[in-house]
Protein backbone atom coordinates (compact mmCIF):
# COMPACT_ATOMS: atom_id res chain seq x y z
CA UNK A 1 0.00 0.00 0.00
CA UNK A 2 0.88 3.74 -0.51
CA UNK A 3 1.93 5.34 2.35
CA UNK A 4 1.70 9.39 2.71
CA UNK A 5 4.58 11.72 4.15
CA UNK A 6 2.71 11.53 7.72
CA UNK A 7 2.56 7.65 7.60
CA UNK A 8 4.79 7.52 10.48
CA UNK A 9 3.29 10.64 12.65
CA UNK A 10 0.34 8.67 12.36
CA UNK A 11 1.79 4.78 13.71
CA UNK A 12 3.14 7.50 17.07
CA UNK A 13 -0.39 8.65 17.59
CA UNK A 14 -0.91 5.02 17.70
CA UNK A 15 -3.80 5.48 14.92
CA UNK A 16 -5.59 2.61 13.74
CA UNK A 17 -4.75 1.97 9.90
CA UNK A 18 -6.52 0.54 6.93
CA UNK A 19 -6.38 0.28 3.34
CA UNK A 20 -8.34 2.73 1.82
CA UNK A 21 -8.27 3.14 -2.04
CA UNK A 22 -4.70 1.40 -1.71
CA UNK A 23 -3.31 4.29 0.88
CA UNK A 24 -2.37 3.28 4.22
CA UNK A 25 -4.58 5.38 5.86
CA UNK A 26 -5.66 6.38 9.82
CA UNK A 27 -9.33 5.46 9.86
CA UNK A 28 -9.63 6.47 13.57
CA UNK A 29 -7.24 7.38 16.73
CA UNK A 30 -9.50 7.22 18.71
CA UNK A 31 -13.70 6.16 19.01
CA UNK A 32 -15.17 7.53 15.52
CA UNK A 33 -18.36 9.38 17.31
CA UNK A 34 -15.65 11.54 19.44
CA UNK A 35 -13.77 12.35 16.78
CA UNK A 36 -16.75 13.43 14.38
CA UNK A 37 -17.86 15.47 17.64
CA UNK A 38 -14.40 17.40 18.07
CA UNK A 39 -14.77 18.86 14.36
CA UNK A 40 -18.43 19.70 15.45
CA UNK A 41 -17.73 21.47 18.15
CA UNK A 42 -13.98 22.63 17.88
CA UNK A 43 -11.91 21.82 15.09
CA UNK A 44 -9.63 18.50 13.37
CA UNK A 45 -6.89 18.04 11.55
CA UNK A 46 -6.74 15.54 8.43
CA UNK A 47 -4.69 14.00 6.37
CA UNK A 48 -5.72 13.74 2.75
CA UNK A 49 -2.17 13.06 1.52
CA UNK A 50 -4.24 9.98 -0.82
CA UNK A 51 -5.91 12.36 -2.53
CA UNK A 52 -5.56 12.47 -6.35
CA UNK A 53 -3.67 16.47 -7.13
CA UNK A 54 -3.30 16.98 -10.86
CA UNK A 55 -2.32 20.21 -12.31
CA UNK A 56 -3.69 21.14 -15.84
CA UNK A 57 -1.42 23.52 -18.41
CA UNK A 58 -1.29 24.98 -21.84
CA UNK A 59 -2.89 27.36 -23.97
CA UNK A 60 -5.82 24.69 -24.26
CA UNK A 61 -6.05 23.89 -20.22
CA UNK A 62 -9.60 25.73 -20.09
CA UNK A 63 -11.01 24.25 -23.33
CA UNK A 64 -9.60 20.94 -23.17
CA UNK A 65 -11.25 19.92 -19.44
CA UNK A 66 -14.53 21.78 -20.94
CA UNK A 67 -14.91 18.83 -23.42
CA UNK A 68 -14.42 16.32 -19.87
CA UNK A 69 -16.29 17.84 -17.22
CA UNK A 70 -19.64 18.38 -16.41
CA UNK A 71 -19.31 21.87 -14.99
CA UNK A 72 -18.23 25.06 -17.20
CA UNK A 73 -14.92 25.28 -16.32
CA UNK A 74 -14.63 28.46 -18.59
CA UNK A 75 -17.28 30.33 -16.53
CA UNK A 76 -15.52 29.78 -13.40
CA UNK A 77 -13.89 32.69 -11.66
CA UNK A 78 -10.20 33.10 -11.31
CA UNK A 79 -9.01 31.44 -7.86
CA UNK A 80 -12.49 29.88 -7.60
CA UNK A 81 -13.38 26.05 -7.11
CA UNK A 82 -16.15 24.45 -8.55
CA UNK A 83 -17.89 20.72 -7.96
CA UNK A 84 -17.51 19.03 -11.15
CA UNK A 85 -17.40 14.46 -12.46
CA UNK A 86 -15.97 12.97 -15.05
CA UNK A 87 -18.50 10.86 -16.98
CA UNK A 88 -18.28 8.48 -19.51
CA UNK A 89 -20.71 8.87 -22.74
CA UNK A 90 -23.40 6.83 -21.22
CA UNK A 91 -23.31 9.11 -18.35
CA UNK A 92 -22.03 6.81 -15.72
CA UNK A 93 -19.19 8.79 -13.19
CA UNK A 94 -15.66 8.13 -13.46
CA UNK A 95 -15.27 10.12 -10.59
CA UNK A 96 -16.25 13.33 -9.27
CA UNK A 97 -13.96 16.10 -8.30
CA UNK A 98 -12.99 19.79 -7.09
CA UNK A 99 -11.72 21.82 -9.77
CA UNK A 100 -9.80 25.08 -9.27
CA UNK A 101 -9.22 27.55 -11.84
CA UNK A 102 -6.30 29.81 -11.74
CA UNK A 103 -5.09 32.50 -14.13
CA UNK A 104 -2.45 30.00 -16.25
CA UNK A 105 -3.14 26.65 -14.50
CA UNK A 106 -5.99 24.51 -13.60
CA UNK A 107 -5.56 22.44 -10.30
CA UNK A 108 -7.93 19.29 -10.04
CA UNK A 109 -8.76 17.48 -6.98
CA UNK A 110 -9.76 13.53 -7.54
CA UNK A 111 -10.18 10.81 -4.88
CA UNK A 112 -7.59 8.27 -4.39
CA UNK A 113 -9.24 5.17 -5.41
CA UNK A 114 -9.68 6.78 -9.22
CA UNK A 115 -6.78 8.99 -9.55
CA UNK A 116 -5.25 6.30 -12.32
CA UNK A 117 -8.56 6.11 -13.60
CA UNK A 118 -8.98 9.77 -13.85
CA UNK A 119 -5.33 10.22 -15.50
CA UNK A 120 -5.76 7.00 -17.98
CA UNK A 121 -9.25 9.26 -19.26
CA UNK A 122 -7.56 12.54 -19.22
CA UNK A 123 -4.26 11.61 -21.35
CA UNK A 124 -6.69 9.24 -23.71
CA UNK A 125 -8.92 12.07 -24.70
CA UNK A 126 -5.94 14.91 -25.22
CA UNK A 127 -6.03 14.54 -28.90
CA UNK A 128 -6.68 18.02 -30.91
CA UNK A 129 -5.65 19.89 -27.01
CA UNK A 130 -2.71 21.95 -26.74
CA UNK A 131 -2.08 20.63 -22.92
CA UNK A 132 0.02 19.15 -19.88
CA UNK A 133 -1.04 16.54 -17.65
CA UNK A 134 1.66 16.81 -14.43
CA UNK A 135 0.37 14.39 -11.76
CA UNK A 136 1.61 15.74 -8.25
CA UNK A 137 0.17 13.33 -6.08
CA UNK A 138 3.36 11.50 -5.54
CA UNK A 139 5.27 15.04 -4.79
CA UNK A 140 3.16 16.77 -3.03
CA UNK A 141 0.41 16.13 0.29
CA UNK A 142 -2.45 17.66 1.33
CA UNK A 143 -3.99 17.96 5.06
CA UNK A 144 -7.17 19.78 6.09
CA UNK A 145 -8.43 21.58 9.39
CA UNK A 146 -11.96 21.35 9.75
CA UNK A 147 -14.18 22.93 12.42
CA UNK A 148 -15.07 25.74 14.37
CA UNK A 149 -11.76 27.06 15.29
CA UNK A 150 -10.43 26.29 12.15
CA UNK A 151 -10.45 29.54 10.95
CA UNK A 152 -8.34 31.37 14.08
CA UNK A 153 -6.49 28.29 14.43
CA UNK A 154 -4.70 28.75 10.57
CA UNK A 155 -4.26 32.49 11.46
CA UNK A 156 -1.71 31.57 13.75
CA UNK A 157 0.30 30.21 11.64
CA UNK A 158 -0.05 32.08 8.25
CA UNK A 159 0.82 35.16 7.25
CA UNK A 160 1.16 37.49 3.69
CA UNK A 161 -3.03 36.40 3.27
CA UNK A 162 -6.25 37.34 4.80
CA UNK A 163 -8.09 34.44 5.71
CA UNK A 164 -11.03 36.35 6.67
CA UNK A 165 -11.67 37.69 2.70
CA UNK A 166 -11.37 34.27 1.83
CA UNK A 167 -14.71 33.18 0.51
CA UNK A 168 -16.20 29.78 0.55
CA UNK A 169 -15.04 27.94 -2.27
CA UNK A 170 -12.43 30.25 -3.34
CA UNK A 171 -8.28 29.49 -2.89
CA UNK A 172 -5.08 31.80 -2.45
CA UNK A 173 -1.56 31.65 -1.37
CA UNK A 174 0.32 32.35 1.49
CA UNK A 175 2.70 31.54 4.45
CA UNK A 176 1.95 29.09 6.35
CA UNK A 177 3.93 27.87 9.33
CA UNK A 178 7.00 29.34 7.18
CA UNK A 179 6.46 27.65 3.60
CA UNK A 180 5.69 30.68 0.81
CA UNK A 181 3.61 29.89 -1.90
CA UNK A 182 1.16 26.92 -0.10
CA UNK A 183 -1.85 26.59 -1.91
CA UNK A 184 -4.66 27.36 0.73
CA UNK A 185 -8.74 26.46 -0.33
CA UNK A 186 -11.69 27.18 1.65
CA UNK A 187 -13.53 24.30 0.96
CA UNK A 188 -14.70 21.44 3.11
CA UNK A 189 -16.23 17.94 3.06
CA UNK A 190 -17.68 17.71 6.50
CA UNK A 191 -20.36 20.46 6.53
CA UNK A 192 -18.29 22.46 8.98
CA UNK A 193 -15.78 25.90 8.23
CA UNK A 194 -11.92 24.23 6.86
CA UNK A 195 -9.46 25.13 4.84
CA UNK A 196 -7.30 22.68 2.61
CA UNK A 197 -3.58 22.99 2.64
CA UNK A 198 -1.07 21.87 -0.22
CA UNK A 199 2.65 21.80 0.13
CA UNK A 200 5.50 19.62 -0.99
CA UNK A 201 6.19 16.40 0.80
CA UNK A 202 9.39 17.33 2.77
CA UNK A 203 6.89 19.67 4.83
CA UNK A 204 4.04 17.74 5.86
CA UNK A 205 5.25 17.22 9.15
CA UNK A 206 6.30 20.84 9.90
CA UNK A 207 3.17 21.36 8.87
CA UNK A 208 0.75 19.37 10.75
CA UNK A 209 3.11 20.01 14.13
CA UNK A 210 2.60 23.56 13.69
CA UNK A 211 -1.46 23.08 13.25
CA UNK A 212 -1.67 20.97 16.43
CA UNK A 213 0.57 23.22 18.42
CA UNK A 214 -1.30 26.00 17.60
CA UNK A 215 -4.65 24.42 18.07
CA UNK A 216 -3.77 22.96 21.39
CA UNK A 217 -5.43 25.24 23.31
CA UNK A 218 -8.84 25.11 20.56
CA UNK A 219 -8.88 21.04 21.53
CA UNK A 220 -8.02 20.44 17.90
CA UNK A 221 -7.42 16.42 17.18
CA UNK A 222 -6.29 14.23 14.48
CA UNK A 223 -9.22 12.77 12.66
CA UNK A 224 -9.19 9.83 10.76
CA UNK A 225 -11.36 8.71 7.99
CA UNK A 226 -13.92 7.20 9.81
CA UNK A 227 -15.13 10.14 11.23
CA UNK A 228 -15.07 11.99 8.02
CA UNK A 229 -17.28 9.81 6.40
CA UNK A 230 -20.05 10.41 9.52
CA UNK A 231 -19.30 13.89 8.81
CA UNK A 232 -19.55 14.05 4.91
CA UNK A 233 -22.96 11.81 5.15
CA UNK A 234 -24.34 14.72 7.85
CA UNK A 235 -23.24 17.18 5.37
CA UNK A 236 -25.32 15.28 2.60
CA UNK A 237 -21.74 15.17 0.41
CA UNK A 238 -21.71 12.22 -1.94
CA UNK A 239 -18.65 9.48 -1.72
CA UNK A 240 -17.69 7.87 -5.06
CA UNK A 241 -18.59 4.23 -4.47
CA UNK A 242 -21.20 4.63 -2.31
CA UNK A 243 -24.03 7.94 -3.69
CA UNK A 244 -22.70 7.64 -6.91
CA UNK A 245 -20.57 4.87 -8.76
CA UNK A 246 -20.55 3.41 -12.48
CA UNK A 247 -24.50 2.44 -11.95
CA UNK A 248 -25.94 5.75 -10.44
CA UNK A 249 -25.82 8.81 -12.65
CA UNK A 250 -25.38 12.43 -11.15
CA UNK A 251 -28.37 13.78 -11.85
CA UNK A 252 -30.10 10.99 -10.30
CA UNK A 253 -27.67 11.32 -7.23
CA UNK A 254 -29.00 15.37 -7.01
CA UNK A 255 -25.86 16.88 -8.63
CA UNK A 256 -27.39 19.03 -11.22
CA UNK A 257 -25.74 22.20 -9.80
CA UNK A 258 -22.45 20.79 -11.06
CA UNK A 259 -23.75 20.08 -14.36
CA UNK A 260 -23.75 22.59 -17.40
CA UNK A 261 -25.86 22.10 -20.14
CA UNK A 262 -25.60 25.82 -21.49
CA UNK A 263 -25.20 25.41 -25.49
CA UNK A 264 -21.94 28.09 -25.02
CA UNK A 265 -19.87 25.47 -23.29
CA UNK A 266 -20.18 23.06 -26.23
CA UNK A 267 -20.46 19.08 -25.98
CA UNK A 268 -18.82 17.28 -23.51
CA UNK A 269 -18.63 13.66 -22.75
CA UNK A 270 -21.66 11.69 -21.34
CA UNK A 271 -23.98 15.34 -22.04
CA UNK A 272 -26.39 13.41 -24.43
CA UNK A 273 -26.81 11.16 -21.80
CA UNK A 274 -27.22 12.76 -18.77
CA UNK A 275 -29.96 15.47 -20.49
CA UNK A 276 -32.21 12.53 -21.09
CA UNK A 277 -31.61 11.36 -17.67
CA UNK A 278 -32.35 15.32 -16.37
CA UNK A 279 -35.75 15.24 -18.69
CA UNK A 280 -36.85 12.13 -17.02
CA UNK A 281 -35.79 10.91 -14.21
CA UNK A 282 -36.72 7.72 -12.71
CA UNK A 283 -35.29 7.50 -9.10
CA UNK A 284 -33.50 9.94 -6.84
CA UNK A 285 -31.20 9.55 -3.79
CA UNK A 286 -32.96 10.77 -0.49
CA UNK A 287 -31.95 10.62 3.31
CA UNK A 288 -33.17 8.56 5.68
CA UNK A 289 -33.38 8.55 9.44
CA UNK A 290 -34.50 5.53 11.40
CA UNK A 291 -35.42 5.52 15.33
CA UNK A 292 -34.53 1.76 14.86
CA UNK A 293 -31.34 -0.01 16.74
CA UNK A 294 -30.11 -1.26 13.40
CA UNK A 295 -27.46 1.08 11.99
CA UNK A 296 -28.17 1.82 8.23
CA UNK A 297 -25.40 0.18 6.00
CA UNK A 298 -24.57 -0.10 2.27
CA UNK A 299 -26.33 -3.02 0.38
CA UNK A 300 -29.49 -3.55 2.54
CA UNK A 301 -32.41 -3.24 0.85
CA UNK A 302 -34.95 -0.15 1.08
CA UNK A 303 -38.73 -1.56 0.77
CA UNK A 304 -42.06 -0.82 0.53
CA UNK A 305 -44.39 -4.09 1.10
CA UNK A 306 -43.14 -6.94 -0.70
CA UNK A 307 -41.36 -4.39 -3.42
CA UNK A 308 -37.96 -3.63 -3.24
CA UNK A 309 -36.96 -0.06 -3.97
CA UNK A 310 -33.38 0.56 -4.35
CA UNK A 311 -30.39 -0.02 -1.52
CA UNK A 312 -29.03 2.26 0.87
CA UNK A 313 -26.03 3.81 -0.32
CA UNK A 314 -24.24 4.94 3.20
CA UNK A 315 -25.32 4.68 6.97
CA UNK A 316 -24.04 6.07 9.89
CA UNK A 317 -24.96 6.54 13.79
CA UNK A 318 -25.05 10.23 13.77
CA UNK A 319 -23.32 12.14 16.91
CA UNK A 320 -25.14 15.24 15.74
CA UNK A 321 -28.61 14.78 15.14
CA UNK A 322 -28.48 11.74 17.64
CA UNK A 323 -29.59 9.45 15.49
CA UNK A 324 -28.96 6.87 12.77
CA UNK A 325 -29.17 8.06 9.46
CA UNK A 326 -28.75 7.17 5.84
CA UNK A 327 -28.83 7.52 2.38
CA UNK A 328 -30.88 5.70 -0.67
CA UNK A 329 -31.97 5.31 -4.36
CA UNK A 330 -36.11 5.51 -4.58
CA UNK A 331 -38.55 5.57 -7.06
CA UNK A 332 -39.21 9.59 -7.96
CA UNK A 333 -42.31 10.07 -6.75
CA UNK A 334 -41.48 8.35 -3.30
CA UNK A 335 -38.47 10.82 -2.81
CA UNK A 336 -40.97 13.03 -0.36
CA UNK A 337 -39.61 14.22 3.40
CA UNK A 338 -42.09 12.41 5.76
CA UNK A 339 -42.47 8.68 3.51
CA UNK A 340 -42.41 5.74 5.80
CA UNK A 341 -40.48 2.82 4.11
CA UNK A 342 -38.76 0.07 5.35
CA UNK A 343 -34.99 -1.28 5.75
CA UNK A 344 -34.30 -5.10 5.26
CA UNK A 345 -31.43 -6.29 7.39
CA UNK A 346 -30.91 -10.14 6.42
CA UNK A 347 -35.34 -10.89 6.46
CA UNK A 348 -35.97 -8.71 9.64
CA UNK A 349 -37.50 -4.97 8.67
CA UNK A 350 -37.00 -1.64 10.81
CA UNK A 351 -39.16 1.47 9.93
CA UNK A 352 -37.48 4.71 7.87
CA UNK A 353 -38.44 7.97 7.58
CA UNK A 354 -37.34 9.95 4.48
CA UNK A 355 -36.21 13.27 4.66
CA UNK A 356 -34.36 16.33 2.89
CA UNK A 357 -30.43 16.69 2.45
CA UNK A 358 -28.42 17.65 4.13
CA UNK A 359 -28.66 16.22 7.40
CA UNK A 360 -26.87 18.96 9.00
CA UNK A 361 -25.40 22.45 7.91
CA UNK A 362 -23.90 25.31 10.31
CA UNK A 363 -27.03 27.37 9.65
CA UNK A 364 -29.99 24.96 9.36
CA UNK A 365 -28.91 22.30 12.84
CA UNK A 366 -31.49 19.86 11.85
CA UNK A 367 -34.00 18.99 9.22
Amino acid sequence: MKQTPLHDTHLALEAKLVDFGGWHMPVQYGPILDEARCVRERAGLFDLGHMGRINVTGPDAVRYLDRLATNFVAKIPTNSIRYSLFCKEDGAPIDDLLVYKGEDDVYLVVNASNTDAVLDWMHAHTDGFDVAIDDQTATTTMIALQGPAALEVLKQVTQDTDLDALGYYKFTFGTVCGLKNTRISRTGYTGENGFELYFANGDARKVWDGLMTAGKSAGVQPIGLGARDTLRLEAGMPLYGHEIDPDHNPIEAGLAFGISFKDEKGDWIGRDALAKVAAAPKRALVGFTTDGKRVPRQGYALMRGDETLGDVCSGAVSPTLDTNIGTGYVPVELAVPGTELEMDIRGKRQSVRVCELPFYSRTRKKN
